[in-house]
């Protein structure tokens, strides 16, 4: 399978360097990363594997991949994917952007058209399975409660307004209550999990969020709770930072890398 990267970072790096150690038979064959040092710094790092480094996403796509990765940010799934789908498969990890109803639904068909497929990796959630089980029947309520250090989360415009102030926060504090819809775009950087969570249950307008910050946990937790026909779910990831990046857990990374072994393996395990 000839894949191609977007995004030379934390999660692109640690995708590359398994791809070129572990799964042979699976050829990376192109990096683009807006910073053009990040593609040469992870090109040089690899072992196996000589991946061409673009300049642009037209020409990424001159190497003729079957499937492109974007481990970027949610402005690249909004400037590249739909592009993208044009020539080949896509696996999207900054899932935040989808939830523009309007790009989830220009996406989707383009892939009808395309004969494309998009896959979403679950990330640093559990329970992702039981969720789209239980869509297909009535699900009446699904929520996010997410909790972290704040030095895991990121100063945005969003809490600068609110007057919150990340550095000073000396004990337990909700952030945010709302809906994925919002959440996402008020974080865009920390709570991509609410999106896919939406798009395997109920939606990101029904799908409830709770933000929370607490300098005494150190981990990365993510609570899900879900009722419907099925019964009720209750799942509690608590998550160990990336070492490359605090505010990325370690198995939102694994995940993007058991979701490109899934793709390339004949059997395929699990909802």
């Amino acid at each position: 399978m000839r894949v191609c990267l977007i995004g030379c970072g934390n999660i692109g790096k640690s995708l590359a360097v398994y791809i070129d150690e572990n799964m042979f038979g699976t050829d990376l064959v192109g990096l683009f990363d807006k910073n053009r040092e990040k593609s040469i710094r992870l090109k040089k790092k690899l072992k196996r594997l000589k991946p061409h480094v673009a300049y642009s996403i037209e020409e990424l796509l001159m190497f003729k991949p079957e499937l492109v990765i974007e481990a970027a940010s949610q402005e690249a799934v909004r400037d590249y994917a739909e592009r993208i789908l044009d020539e080949s498969d896509l696996m999207i990890l900054s899932v935040g952007a989808l939830t523009t109803y309007k790009l989830y639904q220009t996406l989707l068909k383009k892939a009808k058209e395309k004969k494309r497929k998009i896959y979403i990796p679950s990330g640093a959630i559990l329970g992702v399975d039981g969720v789209k089980s239980g869509s297909v029947g009535k699900i009446e309520e699904v929520t996010l409660t997410t909790i972290k250090n704040p030095k895991s989360m990121e100063q945005t415009l969003y809490l600068s307004k609110k007057g919150v102030d990340l550095g000073q926060i000396r004990k337990r504090t909700i952030l945010y209550e709302g809906y994925a819809e919002e959440a996402v775009k008020y974080f865009p950087k920390n709570v991509n999990v609410a999106a896919t969570l939406s798009y395997a249950g109920i939606g990101p307008q029904k799908t409830k969020v709770r933000i929370v910050v607490d300098p005494d946990v150190k981990e990365n937790i993510h609570e899900i709770y879900v009722k419907g026909d099925f019964g009720e779910l209750l799942t509690r990831a608590k998550n160990v930072p990336s070492p490359q990046n605090p505010r990325t857990s370690y198995l939102a990374v694994l995940s993007a890398i058991r979701t490109l072994r899934k793709i390339s393996e004949p059997v395929d395990v699990g909802t």
